[in-house]
């Protein structure tokens, strides 16, 4: 099997199973539960996995289908575990035109990954973005929340590298 077809074990802590619980028990009757139920769920796992969904569906009594379809919908949401490190290099115009096409490109070479991918390690998450809004740092990336921008392609490598190293 290879890196992008690595299908990861949905693995639930006692702690995060004690929450969502919880965060279920208080939507449970409530209108308008089902996108608080996702926010939730996102928070807690960092994705949403199908037996987390199915749990929404039986809380909240509403159909499977109808959980999937909203949360497809909004970006924020993601049905594949994320790496400890979130890479999301922008490819809005002004990044595009400064060159972030080769530092993708050359992240996912190096991570042997395609964008929308996790390392079969789980410790990066390869993602492009149309835009973050700092056009003025073109080309730039975040990895989780950090922005790195006026980046090159040495420079970019030089991000990776020290996330590389961190572990």
């Amino acid at each position: 099997m290879s890196v992008a077809e690595t299908v990861f074990e949905f693995i639930e802590t006692e702690s995060q199973a004690e929450e969502f619980q919880e965060s279920l028990r208080h939507l449970v009757g409530q209108q308008g539960a089902q996108m608080p139920a996702l926010q939730e769920a996102q928070r807690i796992y960092g994705y949403l996995p199908l037996e987390v969904l199915e749990r929404i569906s039986r809380a909240l009594q509403l159909p499977l289908e109808q959980l999937y379809s909203t949360a497809t919908f909004y970006t924020q949401f993601s049905f594949v575990t994320k790496g400890k490190y979130t890479i999301s290099v922008c490819m809005g115009t002004a990044c595009y035109v400064k060159g972030a096409g080769d530092i993708l490109d050359s992240y996912a070479t190096e991570l042997k990954i395609k964008p929308g991918e996790t390392t079969s390690d789980r410790k990066f998450t390869l993602e492009s973005c149309r835009c973050i809004g700092a056009c003025g740092l073109a080309p730039v990336l975040t990895v989780n929340e950090e922005v790195y921008g006026r980046l090159t392609k040495k420079k970019a490598d030089k991000v990776l590298v020290t996330y590389q190293k961190n572990e």
